[in-house]
């Protein structure tokens, strides 16, 4: 199998030799989740579940969508919060405590990414264009995106930087 060259969101470094083109991923928490794994440089989505992330592969590129601020929150924040590129490893267990073991993904987080809200984007995602009920594709937490759709995000939350 010959290996192909992902080509990484613009600011990142060298591209990781991959035995496929990069993936290119809308995973699905709370703002405040994603802040804290932005922190950290991990993942974590369906509530840890392992199964998901060995869907990623390093290189690929991943998208956080939040539809609140706090899990379980009321508030509507609907935006996207976190972009960055997936590292190389296995995803791993970590101890919380409590009896909470969830499973993480290293993560390269783009620092200069801000958050971007979905609506002005909604007519233009092949996700959600066209669909009264976009919000049902996100329902598993983690969504294979097109790689046009993740170019459209990253500019959003890159602009949404720079207007900062």
């Amino acid at each position: 199998m010959s290996l192909m060259t992902a080509m990484p969101l613009p600011g990142f470094e060298t591209p990781v030799p991959l035995p496929c083109a990069a993936g290119n991923w809308l995973a699905v928490a709370s703002a405040e989740h994603v802040r804290l794994g932005r922190a950290q440089g991990f993942m974590q989505v369906c509530h840890g579940k392992l199964a998901p992330l060995r869907r990623l592969r390093a290189g690929d590129q991943v998208v956080y969508y939040s539809p609140s601020t706090r899990f379980g929150g009321g508030d509507r924040l609907q935006a996207f919060t976190g972009l960055g590129q997936v590292l190389p490893g296995e995803p791993y267990a970590f101890d919380m405590g409590g009896g909470f073991v969830p499973h993480r993904r290293d993560v390269a987080w783009r620092p200069e990414a801000s958050e971007a809200g979905i609506q002005p984007l909604l007519q233009r995602l092949s996700f959600s264009a066209g669909r009264a009920h976009w919000g049902y594709a996100l329902r598993f937490g983690l969504l294979a995106i097109t790689a046009e759709d993740m170019e459209l995000i990253a500019a959003a939350m890159l602009n949404a930087s720079k207007a900062a």
